[in-house]
């Protein structure tokens, strides 16, 4: 990304062979947490558009109230692969644990916090007489699961930054699975309709946390860390990750907007949406596993002190990025025909999505620069200049997706406004990427 001239061939191969092996196993594991809401929204489309309306509504809250604290694995995978690059193994464990404990905490204030807020919460978002309660019970139920969620994340967060990606894709794939068999045999076999979804996500989210407590603590063991809470690391893992947690909060706020106005288009299009968004979100974790990669790798060539070989590898992931863009957009059009009758076998629903799904489709290549330069910066610990330039990319959407409901645009047009979010957030993460800014060596920045 900078002027620095290009890496040779051996380098290039040895850069991709570090972009594969963390990038594939990342892969797997990242798509698993979308693939929990499109299990969700498969079966629970088959219910009824009401059903899958409320489900859309619980699952944007849902994911607001986890995604916002995304900061414990990001933050930790930064922080652990410095410390990983510097040569202190046993520091970097000792941080990771101040991430979980920081999750457990966190996990247990927005149980407390929203679960009493649900019907209130729903209601802020505009949603139907028909859909208001299925949207209640699903939020309800599966609120119980955040502190799983959030000690998932953190942990993640320290094997990753271990340079392990592979131990998440096998937690992801039994959580996956575990979620599948559930959700048909407590949706269906049991008669517990949408509760029957959200019961059945809730318990493969704590057999998932408790199968991550078991290998980090093990490892912890292992290399001598304090297993015990560190109210000072604790402090420290809270600050590092407030840049970052504005920075979600804002992307958050741009999806939850979408959804808002998706909601008010009426059911069909809400309905409709959910099921893009579900597309589009299983793209971008699909997509960040280059990023996953790029913080692991970035992480440890900056806490090495090796800036030349951060500025290659920065430079070779975004060309993964944008090929990997090209080819999801592709498949995304090709496959229609086969994934969209999955989810609901409303016509009016199908009408509505088909052109949204096109245009998020041609956006992908723009989606894989945008998650790859995402990754690299966080990988460099450069959370301020994150969170400033996705709170322009929010002031510019914002106005532009209120005003669609306003001059009779659907939902085609809501999903061009998203398009023209992710051109923005391009424009300043290039910009930032090009200075060379984020470059700060060292096993702390």
């Amino acid at each position: 990304m900078t002027q620095a001239p290009a890496p040779p061939k051996a380098i290039r191969r040895r850069h991709d062979r570090e972009i594969i092996t963390l990038a594939v196993p990342a892969f797997g594991a990242l798509v698993a947490e979308p693939l929990f809401v499109m299990v969700d929204s498969a079966v629970v489309g088959h219910l009824g558009t009401a059903q899958l309306a409320g489900l859309a509504i619980a699952a944007a809250l849902l994911m607001t109230a986890v995604s916002v604290f995304v900061f414990l694995a990001y933050a930790t995978t930064s922080a652990v692969a410095r410390r990983i690059g510097a040569g202190d193994l046993p520091g970097a464990i000792r941080q990771g644990m101040d991430g979980i404990w920081l999750a457990v905490i966190l996990g247990m204030a927005v149980v407390a916090v929203t679960l009493p807020l649900a019907p209130r919460l729903i209601s802020a978002f505009g949603a139907s007489d028909t859909a208001f309660p299925y949207a209640v019970t699903y939020l309800r139920i599966s609120l119980i699961g955040i502190p799983a969620m959030l000690i998932v994340l953190a942990a993640t967060g320290v094997l990753r930054g271990l340079q392990d990606t592979r131990t998440p894709l096998y937690v992801a794939i039994g959580g996956f699975t575990a979620n599948a068999v559930l959700n048909v045999l407590l949706v269906y076999g049991a008669g517990l309709g949408i509760a029957g979804s959200a019961w059945g996500t809730v318990i493969a989210q704590y057999a998932m946390a408790a199968v991550y407590l078991i290998v980090v603590v093990r490892g912890a063991r292992r290399h001598r860390a304090s297993l015990r809470p560190n109210a000072a690391g604790i402090r420290a893992s809270a600050r590092a990750g407030v840049p970052l947690l504005i920075r979600t909060l804002s992307l958050r706020a741009v999806l939850m907007i979408a959804t808002a106005v998706a909601t008010r288009l009426g059911d069909t299009e809400i309905a409709a949406h959910q099921i893009v968004l579900s597309l589009w979100s299983l793209m971008a974790f699909a997509l960040d596993a280059i990023a996953i990669a790029g913080q692991a790798i970035i992480g440890r060539y900056l806490g090495a002190g090796d800036t030349e070989g951060a500025r290659q590898v920065c430079r070779r992931m975004v060309q993964w990025g944008l090929a990997s863009g090209l080819i999801f957009g592709l498949l995304l059009v090709l496959m229609r025909p086969l994934f969209l009758p999955l989810f609901s076998s409303d016509p009016a629903v199908h009408d509505a999505l088909l052109p949204a799904l096109l245009v998020m489709a041609l956006t992908q290549p723009i989606a894989g620069i945008v998650f790859v330069l995402d990754g690299v910066l966080m990988g460099a610990g450069d959370g301020p200049y994150l969170a400033g330039a996705m709170l322009v990319t929010l002031a510019v959407f914002a106005p532009v997706a209120l005003l669609i409901p306003v001059f009779g645009g659907g939902l085609t047009a809501l999903w061009w406004a998203m398009g023209l979010m992710m051109a923005v957030r391009m424009a300043t993460l290039w910009v930032r990427a090009r200075s060379g800014r984020w470059l700060v060596t060292g096993a702390t920045r």
